[in-house]
């Protein structure tokens, strides 16, 4: 059982972002993906979220690469709960 445990494959570790796009209507929206342009295609197609869907186009923001996809929800969940004023300080800045 030990030897068939040391062969399996890893998975490899993809690589994960945090965004933060502007909607049409000057709304935010936080999100996490392993393929950025990818996601924002399906945002722009209205094939994404149903928050974006209405409010299309949208606009990239911001990015910010996470260690892995825990680190990205755990990012989210701290971007999301912040005031609109802390979050536009966090995209604006440069």
């Amino acid at each position: 059982m030990q030897e068939k445990e040391k062969n399996k494959p890893r998975r490899k570790r993809d690589k994960w972002f945090l965004y933060v796009l502007e909607c049409n209507d000057g709304s935010f929206y936080t999100g996490i993906t392993n393929n950025m342009d990818r996601r924002l295609q399906a945002h722009q197609e209205g094939k994404a979220s149903k928050f974006t869907r209405t409010r299309r186009p949208v606009k990239l923001l911001y990015q910010e690469s996470c260690a892995g996809r825990t680190a990205a929800l755990v990012r989210e969940c701290a971007v999301k709960s912040l005031p609109r004023k802390k979050k536009e300080k966090l995209v604006w800045k440069k």
